[in-house]
């Protein structure tokens, strides 16, 4: 059977909306559409007219790619109000030689979810990270086990319940139900990351416009997630201010002639580049630039090494880190990474995709394609309705719907 997702990455720098046809496990985008991205700074909406505007012209660029009406999508959510703990769950099990029911599973994640919440807040993700049936730890998957007791161990992402309304209200000003919102590197990893990577111990590292998003797995589950404040951009803003040049043409430097270790750089090569005024151009040393971006970045790896260590988890991610997001493609970012981390380090690229792969061939689009893929895996998706099929109903009512799909049949 045929189903059709839909995923809109939200970012600092750009909205980017994909549209999925997946049959079996295969997933063929067959739409995209990226527009500039407005009114978000950090991964958060700061005006809603103008984020909803930049949402509602990237959804149109897709259906005119795709010839899909989109009624209804996953979408990503980032930005410093997002945290996250770990909390375990335990309830009794009385079923005889039954075992143990998806509904026992829904009540062990219930029990974990059931921790003190402040009401500005609402919960994102409920994940679990393993099970204990009687004490036997390293169980994955309880339903069918015979036993009395049964434990999980869960991973709770929160985020602002006025950043997330935001966020929803712009999406739904489009015409479109919002069917779940998903963390970004959630989404990445399940774009870039392999079975192994997750099962050995890796961290999943997004570096957007706005913020760095990581994701640590292990034993094939998300231990601990974190948003930093810190992402391209500010690599960008630094450029200019170094430089003495425009926003726009610093980002262009950047792009185009930046380098994350300036020792690589020839001191003699200059490059041009737009200035202030009246549209002249300046000359800058391109090692000077180098240097510049090569002390920003460094800085974000060691926010990145801090936040692992605070984790908890060093020592225990032999996978390394893998990059994603739009920034991952500067020149010599991997190769500063292995300095700095002292681990292995690779860009990852969405894999084993059908139809417009060139559109998206690129760590930039990793966030969108997990959406995707989140939304085939996870959530069974259905075939895409035109809007004026659309059902309504509140985020509470859809979330719990979207739980609900997480866990097997208690009939089967």
């Amino acid at each position: 059977m045929e189903r059709t997702i839909v995923g809109i990455d939200v970012g600092t720098t750009k909205v980017c909306t994909l549209v999925g046809e997946a049959v079996d496990n295969e997933l063929k985008i067959v739409g995209v559409g990226v527009a500039p991205s407005r009114g978000i700074k950090k991964g958060v909406v700061v005006n809603v007219v103008e984020a909803a505007s930049a949402i509602k012209a990237s959804i149109e660029k897709a259906e005119r790619s795709s010839g899909y009406e989109i009624a209804r999508a996953f979408v990503s959510v980032t930005g410093g109000h997002v945290s996250a703990i770990n909390s375990r769950g335990v309830v009794g099990v009385n079923r005889g030689d039954k075992g143990i029911t998806s509904d026992d599973v829904g009540r062990a994640l219930d029990a974990a979810r059931a921790i003190a919440i402040p009401q500005d807040r609402e919960v994102l993700h409920v994940i679990p990270r393993g099970y204990s049936v009687d004490g036997q730890d390293g169980v994955k998957e309880p339903v069918g086990m015979i036993g009395f007791r049964l434990e999980v161990e869960a991973h709770i992402v929160t985020g602002q319940a006025s950043s997330i309304h935001n966020l929803m209200k712009c999406v739904e000003s489009c015409n479109v139900g919002v069917d779940g919102l998903v963390l970004d590197p959630i989404a990445s990893g399940e774009a870039v990351l392999t079975n192994t990577e997750k099962e050995m111990g890796v961290v999943l590292a997004d570096i957007g416009g706005g913020t760095t998003d990581i994701a640590i797995f292990i034993e094939g589950s998300v231990w601990h997630t974190t948003v930093l404040p810190v992402g391209g951009n500010h690599l960008t803003n630094d450029v200019a201010v170094g430089m003495r040049v425009p926003f726009e043409a610093a980002e262009q430097l950047k792009v185009e002639h930046g380098h994350a270790r300036h020792e690589m750089i020839d001191p003699t090569e200059v490059v041009q580049v737009k200035a202030f005024g009246d549209g002249g151009v300046t000359r800058v040393q391109r090692r000077d630039l180098a240097e510049i971006i090569e002390a920003r970045t460094e800085e974000i790896y060691q926010l990145i090494m801090q936040e692992i260590k605070r984790s908890g988890y060093d020592g225990l991610l032999p996978a390394g880190v893998v990059l994603a997001g739009g920034t991952s493609q500067l020149r010599g970012l991997r190769e500063l990474g292995r300095q700095v981390l002292s681990l292995p380090v690779r860009i990852g690229t969405p894999q084993n995709l059908l139809g417009l792969t060139d559109a998206i061939d690129s760590p930039a689009y990793a966030t969108s394609v997990g959406l995707l893929l989140w939304g085939r895996d996870q959530a069974g998706a259905q075939p895409l309705p035109t809007r004026k099929d659309k059902k309504g109903g509140d985020w509470g009512d859809r979330f719990g719907g979207f739980i609900k799909t997480l866990l097997p049949d208690r009939n089967s």
